[in-house]
């Protein structure tokens, strides 16, 4: 197994805390892990500012694995765009496409539909208004609570700006698709990964906020990509 680098670049409005678990398995297994906390409550922040945080806390860091997770996927393209970067992963993240914003991106990609879609079939717990329903179903309640009692805001200057680059980084990307999320639904992003990717995403068990309620899996597909090997299927 290929020891490895992981930048962990958390969702919108969160804290490096959240991908705690997964960052301690890794290190567990001989692996780095850096897990910044994104400026996001400040709101003059850009997306820029956010991608200038991570590289800093990567530091000289090389055999680097970016990991965005959710609106971490806005991120962790313009990181992968300015360090050498062996592979991008987005775990149950947004794809952005080139001058897109965040605030558009949910129009852009059928989302909503998609959401009504998956609702009237599982009884209306896609897209709960219930964050315990729709981003921590499986996650243990006195966990999720604690994830709660972190959040932050966010920037509207970053969720409003449009995305920066021109194109996707030439870096081999992954995507870890949650079977469980019940905020971005699996059908959904079976269509939209190789719609924007060109890439067909592995798929693991677990909700939105997977790294809090299947973290060893998480941990065992991201460790599989810096042996250079697919997850099995």
């Amino acid at each position: 197994m290929e020891v490895a680098n992981f930048a962990l670049i958390h969702g919108g409005g969160d804290v490096g805390w959240y991908w705690h678990l997964v960052a301690a398995d890794l290190r567990s297994r001989g692996h780095d892990v850096v897990a910044p906390d994104l400026p996001c409550d400040d709101d003059s922040a850009t997306l820029d500012d956010y991608a200038d945080t991570v590289v800093k806390a990567v530091g000289d860091r090389r055999d680097l694995v970016v990991v965005g997770q959710s609106y971490g996927g806005f991120t962790a393209p313009l990181v992968a765009a300015r360090l050498p970067v062996d592979v991008l992963v987005l775990v149950a993240a947004m794809i952005p496409s080139p001058g897109e914003s965040a605030a558009d991106w949910w129009t852009n990609t059928g989302y909503g539909e998609a959401v009504r879609k998956q609702a009237a079939l599982d009884g209306g717990r896609t897209g709960n208004a219930d964050v315990l329903v729709s981003y921590y179903n499986g996650v243990p309640r006195a966990l999720a609570e604690e994830a709660l009692s972190k959040e932050r805001d966010e920037s509207s200057t970053a969720y409003g700006s449009p995305w920066p680059l021109s194109a996707w980084p030439d870096v081999p990307t992954k995507y870890v698709l949650c079977e469980d999320d019940l905020f971005f639904p699996a059908d959904f992003l079976r269509r939209l990964v190789p719609e924007r990717l060109g890439i067909v995403p592995d798929e693991i068990p677990g909700c939105h906020c997977v790294a809090l309620s299947h973290p060893k899996e998480l941990t065992d597909v991201l460790v599989s990509y810096t042996a250079g090997s697919q997850p099995a299927r």
